[in-house]
């Protein structure tokens, strides 16, 4: 076991007072040079490593950072973000950090607005947002810079100033990275239909992010002669739009699903036994997890929500708490799952 040095213990074996031990270490105050020098040689023969979280930590005030994001009781995909948060509130529970979380219904933009209402309200130092609704996030982005409270994104990238950090995917390249896969696999020459479920394409730029990257993939590395179909579905009668579409699209060869829902894809095509439609979706839910093992989906792709959440929340922590700078971003790996592996990501 290495020995773990206090300034009391540097004193007494270099021979000064524990403050000065402590101006020396922290540059801070007035030392002579001879017991500077004493310090200093100690400090570099014994490697000491001061408590960077002790040393930064600011003067006992209670930081307050909201978490505003879709409500897990409405779209299951959300639910691993409330494991990530209460993560890092465990970690930091010894910290002057409060974290409160904020639910908004991602099917309707009001409910969005009104927390956004309820997050002013509560005068937060920090938020770490969805920004699930492109125009209405935008509009309120400078109500928050001007009260001084910094922004970061998760999930979901939005191009503004004000945003001071993302974490996330890279979702024009998660959307390549699904045309590469379905252009692998599909079982016949055909068409590939872009489906996107539940949420006003024009308003999701997550969605039009993705589409952007497989249509980039097809236009340049890949001499595709079929249609590409871009298809929203929305609503109770998902089943009969969808059925209704594959008919229609006799051709299909391949589906790219944009959101965590293409297990009501693979739902369809199951009880019409479309079995030589390849599919590609997003996500771990049990559902998408029953296709992907019994074949109508082929490969799902992990957004690992989970750390998301997490890894946004540590760095405005830390941000707040020790003045460590916010990255710009932090960029999650596109995770490929399939069949064969999707047992170990279950687990992790």
């Amino acid at each position: 076991m290495v020995k773990k040095y206090t300034i009391k213990d540097i004193a007494e074996l270099s021979g000064v007072s524990k403050g000065t031990v402590d101006r020396v270490i922290h540059k801070r105050g007035k030392v002579s040079q001879k017991a500077h020098d004493k310090v200093a040689k100690l400090l570099m023969e014994i490697d000491y490593q001061p408590n960077q979280f002790a040393r930064n930590l600011k003067n006992n005030k209670v930081y307050l950072i909201c978490v505003l994001m879709p409500d897990p009781e409405i779209d299951v995909y959300w639910s691993p973000c409330i494991d990530g948060i209460n993560n890092l509130i465990n970690e930091l529970n010894a910290f002057g950090i409060n974290i409160k979380t904020i639910f908004f219904n991602p099917k309707i933009t009001k409910t969005f607005i009104d927390a956004n209402t309820a997050v002013q309200e509560m005068s937060p130092d920090a938020l770490l947002v969805v920004p699930l609704f492109y125009k209405q996030t935008l509009a309120l982005l400078d109500q928050y810079h001007a009260k001084g409270i910094v922004i970061s994104t998760f999930n979901n990238h939005i191009e503004s100033e004000t945003v001071k950090s993302f974490v996330g995917q890279n979702l024009h390249q998660s959307g390549r990275v699904a045309a590469k896969l379905l252009d692998s696999i599909m079982r016949k020459d055909g068409d590939i239909a872009i489906i996107h479920i539940d949420e006003k394409f024009k308003n999701a730029i997550h969605m039009q992010e993705k589409e952007l990257g497989f249509r980039d993939y097809f236009k340049q590395f890949h001499n595709f002669k079929n249609k590409i179909i871009s298809h929203k579905l929305n609503g109770s009668n998902f089943e009969i739009l969808m059925t209704d579409f594959l008919e229609e699209n006799q051709n299909l060869a391949g589906i790219f699903v944009t959101t965590s829902k293409a297990y009501q894809v693979a739902n369809v095509i199951a009880a019409l036994k479309r079995t030589k439609i390849s599919v590609i979706g997003y996500d771990l839910l049990n559902k998408n997890v029953i296709h992907l093992k019994n074949g109508v989906i082929d490969f799902l792709i992990y957004q690992n929500p989970k750390q998301q959440a997490y890894l946004g929340l540590k760095v405005l922590a830390e941000h707040l708490l020790f003045d460590r700078e916010l990255p710009d971003e932090i960029l999650l790996p596109i995770d490929i799952v399939n069949s064969e592996n999707v047992e170990l990501f279950m687990r992790n």
